[in-house]
């Protein structure tokens, strides 16, 4: 797996690039600013991308619109977002801009150093990997709808762990459920939320992106 790191904090962008290195990871570049994250993007051609959310110069929105970027010019390219604080117009913006290969930790989940592992690889793989504080967050925020008003509590909760990344059978495990149960509930997710099968959209995938958008 090869790895590229924009982060502007010297001090987290060295530790990061010890850690991944210590795990026999690729650390092909590390970068503290857009401009020479894009261009190391370009030059090295990583697999996964991890990119704190604000880089100067102002220290905003940088992070995301470089990410964004850098997906745009290498769409297989999988991000994990880092962030100090839930950022949420910056998180919809990003999870938007394409369904898989996406992660969005905060920073905090980086010291729990078997948490931050497992995201990383489950965003190379193809996955989704969203801090469960980012997707409580989120969903607190969001304006009732009707169709999510349909769901049962257990389903909430079945949606809220797709959204952190979890397939059917971390769910059950989280749950203490079967994965017969977890797949029940999940068709039944796909129905309330009027979600046909469709050969151009992953159901999974706009599922957790209509909860996270109803804000």
């Amino acid at each position: 797996m090869r790895i590229v790191i924009a982060e502007d904090d010297a001090l987290l962008r060295e530790g990061l690039a010890m850690l991944l290195r210590a795990e026999d990871l690729d650390v092909v570049a590390t970068t503290d600013n857009p401009t020479t994250f894009l261009a190391a993007v370009d030059e090295h051609q990583p697999d996964v991308a991890i990119v704190d959310v604000r880089m100067p110069p102002t220290h905003t929105d940088e992070g995301i619109v470089a990410a964004v970027e850098a997906r745009r010019r290498r769409p297989e390219l999988a991000v994990l977002v880092l962030s100090a604080y839930v950022e949420q117009a910056f998180a919809t913006d990003l999870l938007t801009s394409g369904g898989s290969r996406l992660g969005y930790l905060l920073k905090e989940r980086v010291g729990r150093v078997e948490e931050f592992l497992t995201a990383l690889h489950r965003v190379a793989n193809g996955g989704t990997a969203i801090d469960p504080d980012v997707v409580a967050q989120l969903l607190s925020r969001s304006r009732p709808d009707a169709r999510l008003e349909r769901l049962s509590a257990r389903e909430r909760e079945v949606l809220a762990l797709m959204a952190e990344g979890l397939g059917n059978t971390a769910i059950a495990e989280r749950l203490f459920v079967t994965e017969g149960a977890v797949h029940k509930h999940i068709r039944s997710i796909f129905a309330k939320l009027e979600l046909a099968p469709d050969d151009r959209t992953d159901r999974r995938v706009a599922a957790v992106l209509h909860y996270l958008e109803a804000s």
